[in-house]
């Protein structure tokens, strides 16, 4: 079953799980999800210091585990591709440990994106071990977790 409006419109966890519309793109849904998680981040992170940011990240998490869960069973595939809350919540920490700086910004989204795609391992093992809302979480923590240890390598080789 493919989203549609109709569906994220009729429950918040929906509206949440599919990245307030951006999974409902014909084309690359997690990438949408990704260009509007990045596009949001200015918005949810300049208010806040760095520690209220990492906290509300967790509860944005488990935000996630709830949506994911409901949103996969309305569409009867646990770990459908328009379900992009995970991206968003995955890009939002590695911008919060990068470069403020659009170029810096931009080499973590593509490098989050590669490591989502091509899921090495663990990425791999985490999103066939675990199901439901918590498996469609957490292998993207783990994608965002090889972003910051690449963009860590290449801020120290390259300085900012």
């Amino acid at each position: 079953m493919r989203p549609t409006l109709k569906l994220m419109m009729s429950h918040p966890a929906h509206f949440i799980s599919l990245g307030f519309g951006s999974g409902l793109s014909p084309w690359a849904p997690g990438t949408a999800g990704t260009l509007l998680g990045w596009a949001l981040y200015p918005l949810l992170s300049a208010p806040l210091s760095e520690f209220v940011f990492l906290a509300f990240l967790v509860s944005l998490f488990i935000v996630g585990v709830l949506a994911a869960e409901r949103t996969g069973r309305a569409l009867g595939v646990p770990d459908h591709g328009g379900i992009v809350w995970d991206e968003m919540v995955a890009i939002w920490l590695v911008l919060a440990f990068t470069p403020a700086t659009l170029g810096w910004q931009a080499v973590a989204v593509a490098l989050f994106r590669f490591f989502d795609i091509v899921k090495p391992p663990p990425v791999r093992w985490a999103d066939r071990s675990f199901k439901g809302g918590f498996g469609v979480m957490f292998d993207d923590i783990i994608a965002a977790g090889y972003a910051l240890l690449v963009l860590a390598i290449l801020v120290n080789l390259f300085g900012i």
